[in-house]
């Protein structure tokens, strides 16, 4: 299927590993151009020079306000298409371990860049009619990950600010959706095997076992696969869709609205 996002330039947050890292790839291989950010400006060389002439880069954390100004000044006066909106999320706590520094942390980490950087790219979109804007959360935002608390609680202040500015733009020509994966073959998982099994004094192995379990189809679920979502939802077929938030899980979410 022919996306018809050839020649159209997007930006990819967190684009040289895992979810955003797949989004970007395929977006080159459709022939987009892609503005790529990541804190590893190495990564992200290899990748400019294996897509020479689409890929651009911009290295450093996306979630500060210099690097988000910084991505302004880049797009410039540029037709920007889509953002895929994605960075890791807060370190895997219960709630009986956390310090208030800890939920201090991850609002910086998972909500307040997140309305800056969509603060900061609807005018451009306002002005053009048209965008498409993809977050990408966790499924935790609909059923509760065990010894995840900060990024089960700050996740879901997203889903609402995002469902709520769709309501407000809905005949804007812009779009906001939501992915919410279950659990991925993704750099993310190993740091959740890891916890899991220091916590259980189990290995790493079994621990991946156990998550395998959890999801229905008993399987990770491959990010490549997800990435092929992200890009539909970023191209212009998408534009009956706004203000969803879509489970990419394998079954993990129980609930009938899953």
């Amino acid at each position: 299927m022919d996306f018809k996002v050839k020649g159209k330039l997007f930006f990819v947050a967190g684009a040289t590993s895992g979810f955003g890292g797949n989004i970007a790839r395929l977006l080159l291989e459709e022939g987009a151009h892609v503005i790529l950010n990541a804190r590893g400006e190495d990564r992200l060389k290899a990748i400019e020079e294996e897509f020479k002439g689409t890929a651009e880069i911009l290295a450093g954390d996306i979630t500060t306000d210099a690097i988000i100004s910084k991505l302004k000044r880049l797009i410039g006066e540029r037709y920007l298409s889509g953002a895929v909106i994605n960075a890791g999320g807060p370190p895997a706590m219960s709630f009986t371990s956390t310090e208030i520094h800890d939920w201090d942390d991850a609002y910086e980490r998972i909500l307040r860049w997140k309305v800056k950087l969509t603060q900061e790219l609807l005018p451009i979109f306002s002005e053009q009619n048209y965008g498409r804007l993809v977050y990408i959360e966790s499924a935790s935002v609909k059923q509760p990950i065990e010894n995840l608390v900060l990024s089960n609680s700050l996740r879901l202040a997203v889903v609402g600010f995002v469902k709520t500015l769709s309501q407000e733009i809905a005949r804007s020509g812009i779009t906001l959706n939501i992915l919410a994966p279950g659990y991925h073959a993704t750099p993310a998982m190993e740091r959740l095997f890891t916890h899991k099994s220091m916590l259980l004094g189990i290995t790493p192995e079994k621990a991946r076992e156990e998550f395998e379990e959890e999801s229905r189809v008993g399987f990770l679920g491959d990010p490549y696969d997800f990435a092929t979502l992200a890009l539909w939802l970023l191209s212009s077929y998408s534009g009956f869709v706004t203000g969803q938030t879509i489970s990419v899980d394998g079954g993990l979410v129980k609930g009938v609205m899953g």
